[in-house]
């Protein structure tokens, strides 16, 4: 993947030497100084503080005439004016930061979403089946791959599921059933990284097939147990105020 080939070399070490938790708080702190030097270098600050004092001074206004429709009417008007082009100046920034945000966004989602399948570790090939699927479906995999069990299997509740380990490698399952075949790819690696867990099949018998993953839990507040995402959002935004304020970033 070409966001392997550009975060994998920098990004990868860094998190199997800091952990999940303390890897997102490090790129939190990073991406939040990217955005905080972005707006204070593609902005007019001195405009953009002028602009921030007269909308806090339109929202005390507006408290203060709430009893008068006209006069109301009059100072938001003026506070949308002031709020549009707040909102405008800020789009500079936001537009520059957008398209790496992305990036580290997707290589995130690919590699710190959940746990990989292990080497030579027995992980579940779930496969289900449409209302009223009946008989047998067969597993059948590629070199390196070793089905554990029985095979082909019995259809039960509307789905078959094997045990299945394997050698490190990218791989591509192939599910058997009504003389038809439907593929899944995994990724079986020490690394972080993986195949998104379920692949979905439409207008067929077979619905989707599923190889769950662990989710990877990020952080842990007093049993809110947060991912990649929550996790970056709270310190993101901690950093971000804290920055803007030191910074001066209007």
């Amino acid at each position: 993947m070409v966001l392997d080939a550009i975060f994998n070399p920098v990004l990868l070490p860094l998190l199997h030497l800091l952990g999940p938790t303390f890897f997102i708080i490090l790129l939190s702190l990073l991406v939040s100084l990217l955005v905080t030097f972005a707006y204070k270098w593609l902005t007019d600050q001195e405009m953009m503080k002028t602009l921030k004092e007269d909308i806090k001074r339109h929202q005390a206004e507006l408290k203060k005439h709430k009893d008068n429709p006209k006069k109301f009417m009059e100072v938001q008007k003026q506070a949308m004016s002031k709020n549009m082009k707040y909102m405008t100046s800020s789009l500079k920034p936001s537009l520059f930061t957008l398209i790496p945000l992305l990036l580290i966004f997707g290589w995130l989602n690919s590699h710190m979403s959940f746990e990989p399948l292990q080497p030579n570790t027995p992980f579940t090939v779930i496969t289900y089946f449409v209302e009223g699927a009946s008989g047998n479906a067969t597993l059948v995999v590629p070199e390196g791959l070793t089905v554990l069990g029985e095979n082909p299997k019995q259809i039960n509740d509307k789905k078959a599921a094997w045990q299945v380990k394997g050698k490190t490698g990218e791989y591509l399952l192939e599910v058997q059933y009504n003389e038809k075949s439907f593929t899944k790819d995994i990724l079986v690696q020490k690394e972080n990284g993986y195949k998104q867990p379920v692949t979905p099949f439409k207008d067929s018998l077979v619905t989707a097939i599923e190889v769950p993953h662990e989710k990877i839990i990020t952080l842990n507040l007093f049993g809110w147990k947060l991912g990649w995402l929550g996790a970056y959002i709270i310190f993101s935004l901690i950093f971000s105020m804290v920055l803007r304020k030191v910074l001066k970033v209007y």
